[in-house]
């Protein structure tokens, strides 16, 4: 658990980091913009090799049980994941009506995917895990806001864009049903 923990507090510590733009920006003037995306990146990849280490250690030890989540959250949680993987597919995608309606596609993917984990795991490593990245989804909304940062403009229209989310998030989506018991070791099909 020691490990699973520390993973988190790198990897969303140095992106809590980056939030801070006084001192973010202190760091790039004095060491440059190449050397503060290397080591961020560093401490980031780092810190997820933990949590995914961390986690399967905790799993192989013994999950710790706080609450047994009723069986009606998977029918949340599902399209949680859904809008999630279509939400990271219009990041990617053309301008989008999606996009536009989500401002950060990004954190709403996070913000919904950590939420979907959250109904669906009952015990303790889940809910570090996954409390932790939405908590952390918040808090970088308020964050960007904050800053002033709008997000990706409003479409009136739907575009080719929003096609190309809707399809390549459904796709992505269908692809990590079919092979989380593989990849994650629990089947959300059953």
């Amino acid at each position: 658990m020691l490990v699973l923990i520390l993973g988190i507090a790198l990897f969303i510590g140095v992106h809590v980091f980056s939030t801070l733009r006084g001192a973010r920006g202190q760091l790039v003037a004095q060491y440059g913009l190449q050397a503060y995306k290397g080591a961020y990146s560093a401490v980031a990849l780092l810190g997820l090799v933990l949590i995914v280490w961390g986690f399967s250690r905790y799993r192989a030890e013994g999950i710790v049980q706080i609450w047994d989540p009723p069986s009606w959250t998977r029918h949340i949680a599902m399209p949680l994941v859904w809008i999630a993987f279509v939400a990271l597919a219009s990041r990617r995608a053309p301008p989008s009506r999606i996009r536009g309606w989500l401002r950060h596609p990004t954190l709403v993917a996070l913000k919904s995917w950590a939420t979907a984990h959250l109904l669906v795991n009952g015990d303790l490593g889940g809910m570090l895990l996954f409390g932790s990245f939405l908590g952390f989804g918040v808090y970088d909304r308020i964050a960007v806001k904050r800053r002033g940062d709008l997000g990706a403009p409003r479409l009136d229209a739907f575009t080719k864009g929003d096609a190309i989310a809707l399809g390549a998030g459904t796709a992505l989506y269908v692809l990590l049903l079919l092979l989380h018991p593989y990849l994650f070791g629990v089947s959300v099909l059953r």
